[in-house]
């Protein structure tokens, strides 16, 4: 194990256990989720949804099983990278590197989309003013890049508190959904097994498991946080929990909103105004009008998430040698990823300005195509890293026991398998393009795969010390 210089460090005990339990969440941009992609949800699994949070937050609890035994022998912020690289070796850890870099990339540039969509929509509507979505995206990026060179203490702040109105929000629709009971009363079908395991709802699942992305960014941090890696794990299981269960209760108020037998053909009908419209039958028009407001928070809170995790991907490979040195670089007074968070906010300007030059949608084509592709990279390194997870404790870590080293990783790798196999199997439906955007889309990301491993054969045959150290950077592991 080696450690980083100096002046190539991250800010050491700079997050507290909510604070990385609200930066985690924060990715994973509750009140956008529930507005404006449950929607999609209930249009292929209709009231089994609730029940389907419930088998992927299962799934998922046994994949932070292994990931969260291997923080006590990994602590890299480059997480997957580094618990793959243990478990099947530097070409493939590098891999996952590479794809992780894209993954994590799309996804934050993807959510300039939403931002774009949704800020429109707000500044029309409650101030009168029509501007291109650009306008609105580029503001953020300029926000985003600002807040993100000021460190992790200063992005945690303000993920908190958009975090807490979010679920502040949900929670009173919710329950007054519940005091009233829907037109149909409350239904137990949505949590039937015969319901929520239909083999009709193969897109239904490939759809929610997205919903979890981003919580295994606890690992991210792991170098930033203080109690190192209990805090980790901690704040996974949290995460898990609190995704499936918080989600779950919310998805059946939608649900008990409109009935288990119509919730289907509400969704078919007006997708992006189902939820919404529970907010404005069952509560009132002013909390309405903050839960729009509230939805472009949210998907600012997303984008500086994504943001942060991106570049300290990059971080970590610059500081390997995977990519060039300088991306390992860190601002000597906020200890941020400076290069790092430079180059990710030059990206996504790029990206932004071929939207524009070529008059592509932003919800249609940045966000969607853009979250597809994020989605696809996660789940492949979610399968994989279970797998790493299996290969390195049963070697190494016995005495973790039978379940944490092959049961609880080998169910989640077998399941997580089948879940890329339903991510391809329903990747139009994810990207609404055509068979160009879906090439174009699975080549980037197995470009990214091809392109980590070639790097690493190169430091290999070029730099075996180099080779070697892969993965191995680590800020002391705590027990």
């Amino acid at each position: 194990m080696s450690q980083p210089p100096p002046d190539n460090r991250l800010a050491r005990n700079a997050l507290n256990l909510p604070d990385l339990v609200f930066t985690v969440l924060a990715t994973l941009a509750p009140l956008t989720l529930v507005m404006a992609v449950a929607p999609l949800h209930f249009l292929k699994g209709g009231p089994a949804v609730p029940g389907g949070y419930l088998v992927a937050a299962a799934v998922m609890a046994l994949f932070a099983v292994g990931f969260c035994t291997m923080t006590r022998y990994v602590r890299n912020t480059g997480a997957f990278y580094a618990i793959i690289t243990k478990g099947l070796g530097p070409i493939a850890g590098a891999a996952a590197a590479m794809l992780a870099v894209v993954a994590y990339n799309a996804l934050q540039v993807s959510t300039y989309g939403a931002i774009g969509y949704y800020a429109g929509s707000s500044a029309a509507r409650f101030l009168g003013i029509s501007c291109p979505w650009w306008v609105f995206a580029g503001a953020a990026l300029i926000a985003v890049g600002y807040l993100g060179y000021r460190g992790i203490t200063t992005s945690a702040k303000v993920l908190a508190a958009v975090l807490i109105a979010e679920i502040a929000v949900l929670i009173i629709m919710a329950v007054a959904v519940f005091a009233t009971g829907g037109p149909e009363g409350f239904s137990a079908r949505p949590f039937e097994p015969s319901t929520v395991l239909s083999v009709h709802n193969s897109a239904m699942f490939a759809l929610i498991f997205g919903a979890f992305m981003g919580f295994e960014c606890t690992a991210i941090y792991a170098e930033e946080v203080k109690g190192g890696a209990s805090t980790v794990r901690r704040a996974t299981y949290l995460a898990v929990g609190f995704i499936g269960i918080f989600y779950a209760v919310i998805t059946y108020a939608i649900v008990t909103a409109y009935g288990a037998d119509h919730i289907a053909a509400a969704a078919a009908a007006d997708p992006a105004e189902l939820a919404l419209n529970v907010v404005a039958d069952y509560t009132s028009s002013i909390l309405l009008d903050i839960t729009e407001v509230l939805l472009l928070l949210s998907a600012f809170a997303a984008l500086l998430a994504l943001h942060n995790a991106s570049n300290r991907y990059a971080f970590a490979l610059g500081r390997e040698g995977l990519l060039p040195r300088a991306f390992g670089s860190t601002h000597h007074r906020t200890h941020a990823p400076l290069v790092a968070g430079v180059a990710q906010s030059a990206l996504a300007a790029v990206v932004l300005a071929l939207f524009v030059i070529f008059g592509l949608d932003p919800y249609l084509g940045l966000l969607l195509w853009g979250s597809a592709l994020g989605f696809l990279g996660i789940i492949v390194l979610w399968a994989f890293c279970s797998l790493a997870v299996m290969v390195y404790l049963r070697r190494h870590a016995p005495e973790a026991g039978l379940w944490r080293t092959t049961v609880a990783p080998v169910l989640s790798f077998a399941v997580l398998a089948v879940v890329v196999v339903l991510v391809f199997a329903n990747f139009d439906f994810l990207t609404a393009g055509g068979p160009v955007v879906n090439t174009v889309l699975i080549v980037a990301a197995g470009l990214a795969i091809v392109g980590g491993a070639a790097r690493a054969g190169y430091l290999r045959r070029t730099n075996p010390d180099a080779y070697l150290a892969l993965g191995r950077t680590e800020a002391g592991v705590d027990q």
